[in-house]
């Protein structure tokens, strides 16, 4: 766990003591206005999908895609790992192979899978840093596309070819792309957390911008009202 002001939300979340924490590392990324991806197949004749991202702290993309059209369920979880490693205190150490990540339902006929690269790129993270997400580092936060079959490698893959050879960042893409095993839920007080907990200084600073910019820079995908896990339960 990185020293930052996620310190004091994890606190606060896990009913711990509440304690002040210097942020790091700056503000949260800027968003890039991408392209959209030149290779966006037809979907499969399918009523739902499934794709899970990495990319530093799950709770700000899980934010982003929860106020995403199409998007039907957005879990905040852990993916590259054991199930018995998938704890939160666990993965925190960085040696468990897991990554903060979020496995996004959709409805491919109303958003397609390379439209929601895009949005995973543009404005959820920073794919250009390796290992760490603003303030926070080690291989829990690291950028990942957990691909649920060939297709969706495919279209992962040239979709990052596209951007680095536009030159899309300063730097080149160092996002993983590895086939997804198993995905397992993060504890209940991780899901929600930016709508439930929009005043937490770590929120406010690194999570609703990100929110912000998919309003500003895609208003075509996005919806004001979030997708929530705790309505589904």
């Amino acid at each position: 766990m990185s020293a930052s002001l996620k310190l004091m939300a994890v606190a606060a979340a896990a009913g711990l003591m509440f304690f002040v924490a210097t942020g790091a590392g700056g503000a949260a990324e800027k968003a890039v206005k991408l392209p959209p991806a030149a290779y966006d197949p037809a979907p499969a004749n399918a009523a739902q999908a499934t794709a899970v991202f990495a990319g530093g702290c799950f709770w700000g993309v899980q934010g982003v895609f929860q106020h995403t059209k199409g998007v039907t369920m957005a879990v905040s979880g852990y993916a590259g790992g054991q199930k018995e490693t998938a704890r939160y205190e666990m993965v925190g150490s960085g040696a468990t192979g897991h990554a903060e990540s979020v496995q996004v339902t959709y409805d491919p006929k109303q958003v397609s899978y390379a439209k929601l690269l895009q949005i995973y790129f543009s404005v959820a993270h920073d794919p250009t840093q390796l290992n760490r997400q603003g303030p926070d580092t080690g291989t829990q936060y690291r950028s990942a596309i957990f691909y649920t079959d060939a297709s969706q490698k495919a279209v992962a893959e040239r979709y990052i070819a596209q951007l680095d050879a536009a030159k899309a960042y300063p730097a080149k893409i160092v996002t993983q792309l590895a086939p997804l095993t198993a995905f397992f839920p993060a504890e209940a007080y991780h899901q929600d957390y930016a709508t439930l907990h929009p005043d937490s200084p770590y929120i406010a600073t690194f999570d609703l911008p990100k929110i912000a910019n998919l309003k500003a820079l895609m208003p075509e995908a996005y919806r004001d009202k979030p997708v929530l896990v705790a309505a589904k339960n």
